[in-house]
């Protein structure tokens, strides 16, 4: 391919509109994108809304491993393997729109479209450092330090540098099964970054900078 043709492709355009292989899918809070075990015959981008991620162990236990939001993908993992399977089950937070990436069709893009094979290979090394950095956490830092990073996660911090509301409400429940910890200890750790002002409750949670001195504090 020249690189007029390349220059011309725009990975947000491809993301955004449906087509050959792609379909805009709306999808209702609560309900399951796709389930842990299920054929990866698809890649899901979101383009609005909040999606849980969360795996189930061989005697039942369930964890939620990711919160993800608006420019994330869903399922990449099968892309490497023509038989298989999901790793986790994707759940809807909120309403949400994603784009529904048949494999065959996303292979061909990345195979073709040198800018959206950048993009995808950009995406999927952060999301790698993120796992290490996940498990760095989970393996040295103690649980109000991990609940305080997840916080800062959720609020994007480091991208923009500015607090934003969570949204959706994020339960205990669901930050205790991420931090790896109990919902009483994540109440308590919550109750006493309230009264030290770095998160504060107006119609949703909104996570201030200062919350970092928790993260950074030895």
């Amino acid at each position: 391919m020249c690189a007029k043709n390349i220059s011309r492709f725009h990975p947000e355009t491809f993301l955004s509109r449906s087509g050959l292989g792609r379909t805009l899918v709306d999808i209702r809070k609560n309900e399951t994108i796709f389930s842990q075990g299920d054929r990866g015959n698809a890649i899901f981008y979101v383009q609005k809304g909040r999606v849980k991620l969360t795996v189930v162990s061989k005697n039942g236990k369930e964890a939620t491993i990711a919160l993800l939001a608006a420019g994330d993908f869903l399922g990449e993992e099968c892309i490497a393997v023509a038989q298989s399977v999901y790793s986790a089950t994707a759940t809807a937070m909120t309403q949400c729109s994603v784009l529904r990436i048949e494999r065959k069709q996303m292979a061909r893009v990345l195979h073709r479209e040198h800018a959206f094979s950048d993009l995808f290979v950009g995406y999927l090394l952060g999301r790698n450092g993120r796992i290490q950095a996940d498990l760095v956490d989970q393996l040295f830092n103690s649980s109000e330090k991990r609940l305080a990073r997840i916080l800062l996660l959720l609020a994007h911090f480091g991208k923009n540098g500015r607090p934003e509301v969570v949204i959706p409400k994020i339960s205990q429940e669901t930050l205790a099964e991420m931090v790896g910890t109990t919902r009483s200890r994540v109440n308590f750790f919550m109750n006493r970054f309230r009264k030290m002002g770095f998160v504060q409750y107006n119609g949703g949670l909104q996570v201030h900078s200062s919350l970092l001195n928790v993260v950074l504090h030895e």
